[in-house]
């Protein structure tokens, strides 16, 4: 049994200060619980042969339109390029990503237009892939789609970032195009997914999140094989937050390794940002716990580690001298990191949090005309500033997150 002077000594150890620990209770009555709702849920959905709209033929959205392809759903890939939709339908193969698969036999490429409502509400599912910058403008069209909101096609939204102008999330997009009781069933999936290792069978797990808790099982159901696992959660602020911010810290990562530095480095910005980025969800009103998971720390380390991110790219090149339009202009895909870390800088600002990786990713790229030079002074800024303590949630916590849940409904 312990003595009291030894529980002392274990308490007086906690990495939390007791700032933090206030803070922390002060703030949990505003993170979200487990499955709130059972209400709104979609139409009935078939165990097999589910018809699925995936709208946008980029890297991820093809990738997740192979996954159910070769699952024997009967998939229908959106392209607003004509040469896109012809070249696949002729040749099952994507004339910009993945160049080296051959696209299962069950998906049909279908555009530029827009599908009709006809052809949406035969729909089982539709599944989003557009970069969050164009998604409002779709939304408002497809909506004039969805006549019957009680018998929805199941919806699921794979995008990450802010929108610029409004810093909304995409659960905030959805409410004002679509409706608050649309955006409480609309689902959420976000983890360490590269889409060449998808197709190409590699293990591979996700979090998948709803307020509505039969949505979730249902979008897990479709996805989940054998090499691709599916967590069910009901944080969709928090799974948002870090599969947006993660780029922000991806573009920190590669802009140290183009600068020359080395694995000490890169250790310090995943583990910082991971700690900004929870600093950051809390203020907003997520879980903490939700960027510990496969959307916040997995999808971190995947995107800061590896050259085939498209924001850890963006990052090394600025490292190594180029400018962000000449980057931009060849990458060939959207980086979302890029104008995440305007919408970023704007809600650090609004919340009065410490996020000094983040801020510095945003001078690079915003206020950096001479790129390389920014980015060596952006190093040399963090390294000088003063010590801190390393683990300290914000001192309040919830109130973007509980306007948000007040216009879907969800409190009163």
């Amino acid at each position: 049994m312990l003595s009291p002077t030894r529980v002392h000594r274990l308490r007086s150890r906690s990495p939390l200060s007791l700032r933090s620990r206030r803070s922390f209770s002060n703030a949990s009555h505003h993170l979200p619980l487990p499955f709130r709702f059972t209400m709104p849920t979609s139409k009935a959905q078939p165990d097999a042969n589910s018809k699925v709209l995936i709208l946008g033929a980029g890297n991820f959205g093809s990738c997740l339109a192979e996954h159910l392809g070769d699952s024997d759903h009967r998939v229908f890939l959106w392209s607003r390029e004509e040469p896109l939709v012809k070249h696949f339908n002729l040749h099952h193969k994507n004339l910009k990503y993945l160049l080296e698969h051959d696209f299962s036999k069950n998906i049909t490429a279908v555009g530029p237009e827009l599908p009709d409502g006809e052809f949406v509400n035969e729909m089982d599912v539709l599944l989003f892939a557009i970069p969050t910058q164009f998604l409002r403008e779709n939304l408002k069209i497809l909506n004039r789609s969805l006549n019957d909101k009680a018998k929805l096609p199941l919806l699921i939204f794979v995008n990450k970032g802010i929108e610029i102008g409004t810093d909304a999330l995409t659960l905030e997009i959805i409410a004002d195009t679509c409706g608050a009781d649309v955006a409480k069933a609309a689902t959420f999936i976000s983890g360490p997914s590269f889409a060449k290792e998808i197709v190409r069978r590699r293990p591979t797990s996700v979090s998948v999140v709803s307020y509505t808790e039969a949505e979730a099982n249902k979008t897990a159901a479709l996805f989940h094989q054998p090499h691709f696992r599916c967590y069910t959660g009901s944080d969709p602020i928090g799974v948002e937050l870090a599969g947006a911010l993660k780029n922000v810290y991806a573009i920190a990562a590669g802009m140290s390794d183009g600068l020359g530095y080395e694995n000490n480095t890169r250790a310090m910005i995943i583990t910082r940002g991971l700690a900004e980025m929870t600093c950051i969800g809390t203020a907003y009103g997520a879980s903490p716990l939700t960027f510990l998971g496969l959307a916040g720390v997995g999808d971190l380390f995947l995107t800061c580690s590896s050259s085939s991110s498209r924001n850890y790219t963006v990052g090394y090149r600025l490292g190594q001298g180029e400018s962000l339009k000449a980057i931009i202009s060849t990458l060939g895909s959207v980086a979302e990191g890029v104008t995440t870390a305007n919408g970023v800088k704007r809600i650090i600002d609004k919340l009065g949090v410490k996020a000094p990786i983040a801020e510095q990713v945003y001078e690079v790229l915003y206020n950096g005309a001479r790129f390389y030079k920014r980015a060596q002074t952006a190093v040399q800024e963090l390294m000088d500033l003063p010590p801190s303590r390393e683990l300290e949630l914000p001192p309040t916590a919830g109130g973007p997150a509980r306007e948000l849940m007040e216009k879907l409904g969800l409190v009163d």
